[in-house]
């Protein structure tokens, strides 16, 4: 049994659902698990939808008409025959959120964001199977929702793992001795029958979830990049493709920040010793990443930028220090705004943190805190964390930066950093 998990990249336009096709066709003697995302940026415009319904705003049907003729023009190129069931399928799938967004938003904000946004990755599913089911017989879609329960913290969900696993063993597993699956990532359901999703980026975690718990022999995940990279080509001209990394590392880069691997995709297959193998849907015969059990630590050092940080510095009001009893006051407050912390450094008498900037978010926090402590904080800062750094590498991302922040372990460095001509 293997699981494939393929983005939004890789199913963004008809070309897209060929290739990935193709791909799982000359893979057809396994046993597969197919995990899809929402298709292209449509996450991003379905969150779009769902901001501009709860603000009441007069686009709401103009955003939701360009999501729909954004998947339609994708049937027509894939399916000639229009009168196939899946146009249908795709249509009543829509309405869905015709029928939510003709009232007024009364449910809770997160609770009609996973019952919007999840849509995206129903429909790409569907779109696939159909496509895939005109090449062979043995497909079948597969709702991720009758499979991973989880409890009622929307856009967050928390997996029952027992109840999760019992399903998948006793429901899916026999489905897939005689069909390739193909599923959703990103969602799941709660006890009362309402989606939830697993929060941003979740399809990776869901495929994990899925590998898990059918002791899956590998997991792949297909992505439009050669590998793991020791940086983002997006921030540097030259990057090195990294051939085997360990499950700590893994989980150490996913925790900082990168961007090719969801942070709790890796402690679910390694708990049952699963390689997870990065490879390029662009280049499917090219080699990857394997991340394994080894014991090797990265080879080259690794850098992952975060831009558009918050800075935040907490001093108590009194001068007291900042002890267990003020440490865990602060923790729970950024736990009640959902605030998470990047990168966080205490002294006798304050406390620094850095998090992905959110204006709403910090507002509310700072008046939370305000109550008790003095702030300072800045803006429109990034945040470098280099893995297996040396002064070479730090100096290599800090020219022309004023440092507002560093922070050292034995093999991680974090910066919080700013242009030198904003601050001067």
């Amino acid at each position: 049994m293997k699981i494939y998990k393929f983005g939004g990249a890789s199913v963004k336009d008809a070309e897209g659902i060929k290739n990935v096709s193709s791909i799982i066709q000359n893979h057809k003697g396994n046993q597969l698990l197919i995990v899809v995302s929402a298709m292209g940026k449509i996450t991003n415009k379905l969150e779009e939808l769902t901001t501009a319904y709860l603000n009441g705003q007069d686009d709401v049907q103009q955003i939701f008409d360009e999501i729909k003729l954004y998947h339609f023009n994708i049937l027509n190129q894939l399916f000639p025959d229009h009168n196939h069931p899946i146009f249908n399928d795709v249509a009543n799938t829509f309405v869905e959120i015709d029928w939510l967004i003709e009232e007024e938003p009364e449910d809770a904000p997160d609770y009609i964001y996973d019952q919007i946004v999840s849509i995206g990755e129903i429909i790409s599913t569907k779109i696939l199977a159909a496509y895939l089911g005109t090449l062979q017989n043995n497909v079948k879609w597969v709702d991720a929702r009758n499979f991973v329960h989880t409890d009622n913290t929307y856009r967050e969900g928390l997996v029952n793992w027992e109840k999760t696993e019992a399903e998948i063993q006793e429901n899916l597993a026999p489905l897939l001795k005689d069909n390739i699956a193909v599923t959703q990532g990103f969602i799941g359901n709660t006890s009362e029958n309402f989606t939830t999703t697993l929060g941003r980026e979740g399809s990776d975690y869901s495929a994990a979830i899925f590998s898990a718990c059918l002791n899956a022999e590998s997991m792949t995940i297909w992505k439009d990049v050669p590998g793991v990279l020791n940086a983002d080509p997006k921030w540097f001209d030259e990057t090195e493709r990294i051939p085997q990394l360990s499950y700590h590392d893994a989980i150490e880069l996913a925790y900082y920040g990168a961007t090719v691997i969801h942070p709790k995709t890796i402690k679910p297959i390694q708990n049952k010793n699963i390689p997870l193998y990065v490879r390029s849907f662009l280049h499917p015969d090219a080699e990857g990443t394997d991340i394994t059990d080894l014991n090797n630590h990265l080879p080259v050092p690794s850098f992952i930028f975060k831009v558009n940080q918050a800075l935040l510095s907490i001093f108590p009001k009194d001068f007291s220090f900042i002890i267990e009893e003020n440490l865990s006051h602060i923790f729970s407050l950024f736990h009640n705004h959902r605030v998470k912390i990047n990168t966080m450094l205490n002294s006798a008498i304050s406390f620094s943190i850095s998090f992905d900037y959110d204006a709403k978010k910090l507002e509310s926090l700072i008046a939370d805190l305000s109550k008790d402590y003095k702030i300072k904080y800045n803006t429109d800062v990034e945040l470098v964390t280099i893995r297996y750094y040396n002064q070479e590498t730090i100096d290599r991302v800090t020219v022309n930066k004023n440092i507002l922040l560093e922070v050292k372990s034995r093999n991680t460095c974090q910066i919080v950093m700013r242009d030198k001509k904003e601050t001067e």
